[in-house]
């Protein structure tokens, strides 16, 4: 049977040499101004996803009818067209077919 050569069989590795001083730690101005950037990268992309969508979604979305103790919730209603349920209900099943499921 074969035997694979590691570095172990030749006495460890040996240490790479360094032709270049080591890197400097990072400094902590740097680590707070790349936190607030990324903190406004967070604020300007959902001030941008308002201005284009709106609150319109947010809001339904927290306004929604609470479920009350006791009453059955009654299921979302269906507002897809026939031929698209037929489209979704075809890729659906080709993707189980080729062993892709979702």
């Amino acid at each position: 049977m074969g035997h694979a050569c590691t570095h172990d069989d030749l006495g460890g590795a040996p240490e790479p040499k360094r032709s270049a001083p080591d890197p400097q730690p990072e400094h902590p101005i740097t680590a707070i101004i790349a936190v607030l950037a990324i903190f406004v990268a967070i604020l300007l992309i959902t001030w941008a996803r308002i201005e284009v969508h709106g609150t319109g979604d947010l809001e339904e979305a927290l306004v929604e009818a609470q479920a009350q103790p006791g009453v059955p919730v009654s299921p979302p209603r269906d507002i897809k067209a026939g031929e698209e349920r037929e489209v979704d209900a075809a890729v659906t099943a080709s993707r189980f077919a080729t062993g892709l499921s979702p």
